[in-house]
């Protein structure tokens, strides 16, 4: 059952994590955009400044400054917000990071709404959608402060290019400092029968308000924590669909090739299996405070609900 309580955001845990990562090993390095902040690198710089690089704002220099730097067997995290990571950053993305399959991370906080009151220019709601559809790129997001830390770790030990997203407010605590992750992997929080949520990242404490809310009413539910977008954990979720056959994906992203669609690819090519997918519906946001962005995209306790209890008529 999930218990209610303020958390921290995740791009706290990304600022402790790789300050910690950095001191362990001299070949960690932070590029930065000059929102150091922000994304809060500025510890990392003041006490590991031989290994902190701030290019200014020019996040496709900071790709190419990073792919350099893996080309010299280092692991350089670039950090910036997630619109100008995915966005600004794609082509060279795909051309300097991911086509040589360089040792390169995108570490991005104000990811999905998390932003708000900042408006739609400042909330990435296509990111993990627009990477995760480039060959040889991993993408994750963590669902609070703790797995985060876990998995920024994973990510420095990981072959190739990864895409963090982080959150900009806090989130509620859902795990414990001694939860381990593995990326790919799916982590399975209740198992059930009738129904499946799969949630990840800031949404992850909605929608497990709602399996409380659904488990209340007698309905078994299969709850999944997909922190890793790609690889998907392709078998966890054929295990959902043979299990249930009803599965509900619920994001901070555009319900388009987000989590949800990820998900739908896995069902279509198993030709069985029913995918409703709550999530941003194809539209900007725009400046308003976090919990009225997601009321206006169905991104409730209620909507999700009410979505399962329909599957089950």
């Amino acid at each position: 059952m999930f218990k209610e309580n303020k958390g921290l955001p995740t791009r706290d845990a990304y600022g402790e994590e790789i300050l910690a990562l950095g001191k362990e090993n001299p070949d960690i390095y932070v590029v930065d955009c000059d929102i150091g902040k922000s994304c809060k690198t500025l510890g990392f710089a003041a006490e590991l400044p031989n290994q902190h690089i701030n290019v200014g704002i020019a996040e496709q220099n900071a790709c190419g400054v990073a792919a350099g730097l893996a080309t010299c067997g280092k692991i350089p995290f670039v950090t910036t917000y997630a619109v100008f990571g995915s966005m600004r950053m794609s082509e060279q993305i795909r051309q300097e990071a991911c086509y040589p399959k360089l040792n390169v991370k995108i570490a991005c906080s104000h990811g999905g709404l998390t932003p708000a009151n900042d408006g739609a220019s400042h909330q990435g709601i296509e990111d993990m959608g627009i990477l995760r559809t480039i060959p040889n790129m991993t993408v994750i997001m963590g669902g609070d402060f703790y797995s985060t830390k876990k998995l920024v770790r994973a990510a420095a030990k990981w072959d190739g290019p990864v895409y963090l997203r982080f959150t900009r407010d806090a989130i509620p605590f859902i795990y414990d400092e001694n939860e381990e992750f593995e990326i790919g992997k799916a982590k399975l929080i209740k198992d059930g029968a009738d129904i499946t949520i799969i949630a990840n990242g800031d949404i992850l404490s909605v929608a497990y308000k709602a399996v409380d809310k659904l488990e209340e009413s007698g309905i078994s539910v299969r709850f999944l924590d997909m922190h890793t977008i790609k690889p998907i954990d392709v078998d966890a979720v054929k295990e959902s669909i043979e299990k249930t056959g009803n599965i509900i994906t619920v994001e901070d992203h555009n319900i388009i090739n987000g989590l949800g669609s990820a998900v739908c690819e896995i069902s279509a090519e198993m030709g069985k299996g029913i995918v409703k997918r709550v999530g941003i519906q194809d539209k900007f946001g725009e400046s308003a405070p976090y919990e009225r962005l997601l009321e206006k995209n169905g991104i409730t306790v209620e909507n999700i609900v009410e979505i399962a209890k329909n599957l089950l008529k």
